[in-house]
């Protein structure tokens, strides 16, 4: 009898080495991996282009490789972003210089990259983290919602649209005072609306990987720095991009004064005033709102802007993300970590990358959103049939095949194994049943 144990006993090894194999199949080798921070990978120059002031032999190709994905060597955008230098198309005028220690220059509509210092570098990106905020959030949010800011989103520091804690606000206020007025308050009310501060970080951060910003960290959402919060002019650029893309977005950026909600004043408290002949009168309530104006100052002074962001605090400098339009093609200038005054160096860069556009080869590229991951079929899927096996039983005998040898000896096998524990636990009970001398327990 024990002969015939063992042998039941590998019977059951094997049908569960198969129902293991079957069930619990490993993924398929050579699944793509998340990618990393970190993008940047030294890559080699391509034809065309003058990378850290050296020129490039050749006059076309510049930034190609990778030209389906953005990809060369690795680097997001191509191989020629992947230095810390100027790089920039051969054969015409060099951009205008700036003090920023990075920047990029790009063709929004083609998303080719004209120029770029340090486009990956990461530096802290100040309140033009607000445009990835705002990104996020307005696709989420009813524009016309009423929210109370609590009293931790009116008392932020630094640039402040002026909130209280009343439930007079829209949705489509607070957007307007993030991004024309940077208010700090505004992004944390806004962050509230969304569920909180902390969804809010994980919603735009994963924002930025969908859109393939993988140099972007939040920490906050109004830009305040914080420890790991980064971002890159590369990365600016394709957050601004997709920012375009959405028309409210739009509306906001190039708005130059709007109207902002105002608590009521207490009637109880309204002030008196004296007229001519001495005679007490009501003043007249105040408006119920009052203006605020765009932070941009290229807005009606540079031909065709359109507006989006710019930033500013001690460790960050200056940063800027501006775009404009003219003769139906849009340029995007984004600077980081400029140390004074840079309006006039962007509306110059405006210039040149107008000029540039369509005359040389790009010398990098903004890539799309990331495609939305698909579940991958299972080939151990089983469709749910009345009867198990029976149609893989007719279709077999249709081919004139044994039904016994096609897959729909699979679930026997796994019956089979199941069956065979059955046996052996009742032949185990049968035998303890029939040995003499058992303690009883």
């Amino acid at each position: 009898m024990g002969t015939n144990l063992r042998a039941l006993a590998a019977t059951v090894t094997t049908v569960g080495v198969l129902t293991t194999a079957l069930l619990g199949a490993p993924p398929a080798a050579g699944a793509p991996a998340a990618p990393g921070l970190a993008p940047r990978e030294t890559g080699t120059a391509a034809a065309g282009a003058t990378v850290a002031g050296t020129a490039v032999a050749g006059t076309a190709g510049a930034g190609t490789a990778g030209a389906g994905t953005g990809r060369g060597n690795g680097t997001v955008g191509g191989d020629l972003l992947a230095g810390h230098g100027i790089v920039r198309p051969a054969g015409i005028d060099p951009p205008p210089k700036t003090e920023a220690s990075a920047y990029v220059v790009a063709d929004a509509e083609t998303g080719a990259v004209l120029a770029a210092k340090d486009p990956h570098g990461h530096y802290l990106p100040a309140s033009t983290l607000k445009t990835l905020t705002a990104v996020t959030l307005i696709p989420r949010l009813d524009k016309n919602r009423k929210i109370k800011p609590s009293e931790e989103a009116c008392n932020v520091e630094g640039s402040a649209v002026g909130i209280v804690p009343e439930p007079i606000y829209k949705v489509d206020d607070l957007m307007r005072a993030l991004l024309m007025v940077s208010g700090n308050d505004a992004a944390i009310a806004l962050a509230e609306a969304n569920g909180g501060v902390k969804k809010t970080l994980a919603d735009m951060n994963k924002e930025a990987r969908k859109l393939q910003a993988y140099d972007t960290v939040a920490k906050t959402p109004n830009g305040l720095d914080a420890p790991g919060q980064r971002s890159s002019a590369y990365d600016l650029a394709l957050i601004a991009r997709a920012g375009l893309a959405i028309p409210d977005f739009r509306e906001y950026i190039s708005t130059k004064v709007a109207k902002f909600p105002a608590p009521k004043e207490d009637p109880k408290k309204k002030k008196k005033k004296k007229r001519g002949d001495d005679s007490e009168a009501s003043e007249s309530p105040a408006p119920a709102y009052y203006e605020m104006a765009n932070h941009n100052r290229l807005l009606g002074r540079y031909k065709g802007m359109l507006g989006v962001k710019n930033g500013w605090t001690s460790k960050a400098l200056g940063s800027f993300v501006g775009a404009a339009r003219r003769d139906g093609h849009t340029i995007l200038v984004v600077i980081m970590h400029h140390p004074g005054g840079f309006w006039d160096e962007v509306a110059k860069l405006l210039d040149w990358g107008f000029a540039a556009r369509g005359k040389a080869a790009p010398v990098g590229r903004l890539v799309g959103p990331a495609p939305d991951p698909k579940p991958s079929s299972s080939p151990l899927a089983v469709r749910p049939s009345p009867t198990p096996g029976a149609a893989d039983a007719g279709a077999a005998k249709a081919r004139g095949e044994d039904p016994a040898s096609t897959g729909a000896t699979t679930p026997l096998l796994i019956g089979g194994g199941v069956l065979v524990l059955l046996a052996l636990g009742a032949y185990g009970l049968r035998r303890r049943r029939r040995t003499p001398g058992d303690a009883a327990g």
